[in-house]
């Protein structure tokens, strides 16, 4: 896998604490990814397949004075999870963040019409991935590991609690095992300085219900929302930024709502 070192700013520029961003090409992800920049963190941003998208992205960082590279890498594949924390430490140094924003809802279907394949597909990227990407960032992090800490915010979604009936099941199901990861890891590793929780995001406005073949299904949903209107990616970034600062350091296996009171 190609390093980007293109991505990187001057020299000269001041170093500072190191942020992973996984799916940090579009949506939530990119928007945490400029986010964290604001508040002084150097981002290192995975992509699956839009180089240009994450290229978009690490530029937008860097005009907050910040450092960033972008890291092709597929978070099924445990080859390119290991690539890519080794490829962060290479070009931006110890990572002290880790954002699991990468996920698929997959295409939508009734259980009955659902395939195994469709079913792994999911669950391979939201939930193994996921865990791979946090068992790396807690060998860097941990105090038992020689690490001085970190913080890890998983992206799962409120489809966990809702269910997703008629269209999601099975992507409901595999944030819900996120939750349950995120709780359990959490108290696993407190004690090791890592401090682990996630956002529950709602109805957010994102490419992802028209790679779920439902272009309008964000817009079509705000009449349900008690706020009446879908989230934005930013206010999702803001949540995940806000868990990664000394402000959220009493949290821990939180699983922060962000959904308009849905």
């Amino acid at each position: 896998m190609n390093k980007n070192y293109s991505n990187r700013v001057k020299r000269g520029s001041q170093m500072s604490d190191v942020l992973l961003v996984t799916g940090g090409s579009r949506g939530i992800g990119a928007a945490t990814a400029v986010c964290a920049a604001k508040k002084g963190w150097d981002v290192a941003i995975n992509y699956a397949r839009d180089a240009e998208a994450a290229k978009k992205v690490a530029n937008e960082v860097k005009a907050f004075g910040r450092r960033s590279i972008t890291i092709k890498g597929d978070m099924t594949s445990e080859d390119d999870i290991l690539n890519m924390f080794e490829e962060v430490e290479s070009g931006l140094g110890k990572i002290k963040g880790l954002v699991n924003s990468a996920g698929t809802t997959g295409k939508t279907a009734r259980v009955e019409d659902m395939t195994a394949l469709a079913i792994r597909q999911i669950l391979e990227l939201n939930v193994v991935g996921l865990m791979l990407c946090c068992r790396e960032a807690v060998k860097r992090m941990s105090t038992v590991n020689g690490g001085i800490g970190g913080y890890i915010v998983n992206v799962g979604s409120a489809a966990s609690r809702l269910g997703g009936s008629n269209e999601f099941v099975h992507y409901a199901a595999s944030k819900g095992a996120v939750d349950s990861f995120t709780l359990g890891f959490a108290r696993e590793v407190a004690k090791e300085g890592v401090i682990v929780n996630a956002v529950s995001p709602g109805m957010i406005d994102t490419e992802i219900h028209a790679s779920a073949g439902l272009p309008n299904r964000a817009v079509e949903a705000a009449p349900g929302i008690p706020i009446r209107r879908v989230g934005k990616p930013e206010e999702v970034a803001e949540a995940i930024v806000w868990l990664l600062s000394p402000g959220a350091s009493y949290c821990a296996g939180a699983i922060l709502p962000v959904t308009g009171g849905r």
